[in-house]
């Protein structure tokens, strides 16, 4: 659901700025999944992911 969501607000976003919308949702996607997947291998290495 995050990348969904995050995908609308980075083109919700881009609209607002006058900026294209799809570079920009795919932008917002592709950085929120990453940062995502950081946090989580993290929390496998720390033993803190349920």
């Amino acid at each position: 659901m995050f990348i969904i969501f995050s995908s609308l607000i980075g083109a919700v976003a881009a609209r607002a700025g006058g900026t294209p919308t799809l570079k920009a949702a795919l932008r917002v996607m592709f950085w929120g999944a990453l940062a995502m997947a950081i946090t989580s291998g993290i929390g496998r290495v720390f033993g803190v992911v349920a």
